[in-house]
């Protein structure tokens, strides 16, 4: 469970240190990363998905999407995806995946969604998953959305 022995398991429920303790131990299940960012010859991020990201599109639907690593306020790197899947779309869902999942899996639920209702979708990865670096917890979660939220509102790149 999570990496944990049955010793600590044992001091988790009958000596616990803290409560937020025992949440980070057990509210965050990080996957095995399921892409990687590879530089591209202009100086940008390429997103490179594994075959355990299961994506369901062509390479066009690849190319909309847009990489890059933004910095929290807790020194952590939060990578950042940003999917234009309409052209001319009015708006840009924020999006704050689930726990036990990354960009890489979650990419094709977002066109599809994006598509659906006609918008843009703007992503992140948390602290400790994907190519984000880090550990998961709750501190750090709250500097992550934090960081993806002012990357998403001040990146000329969405601008065009």
């Amino acid at each position: 469970m999570n990496g944990l022995s049955l010793s600590e398991l044992c001091c988790l429920f009958c000596c616990p240190p803290c409560p937020s303790r025992i949440a980070a131990k057990l509210a965050f299940l990080p996957p095995e990363p399921t892409y990687t960012f590879l530089p591209d010859p202009e100086g940008r991020w390429k997103l490179h998905l594994t075959e355990r990201a299961e994506f369901q599109y062509s390479q066009r639907e690849l190319d909309m999407t847009e990489v890059f690593l933004t910095r929290s306020s807790r020194g952590n790197r939060v990578g950042c995806m940003y999917i234009r899947c309409v052209p001319n779309a009015r708006f840009t869902v924020l999006f704050s995946h689930g726990n036990a999942v990354d960009l890489g899996q979650m990419s094709s639920f977002y066109i599809g969604l994006g598509t659906r209702i006609n918008c843009n979708i703007f992503s992140y990865d948390y602290s400790g998953y994907g190519v984000s670096t880090g550990k998961p917890s709750e501190k750090n979660l709250y500097a992550d959305i934090d960081a993806a939220w002012h990357a998403l509102r001040t990146r000329a790149l969405w601008c065009d």
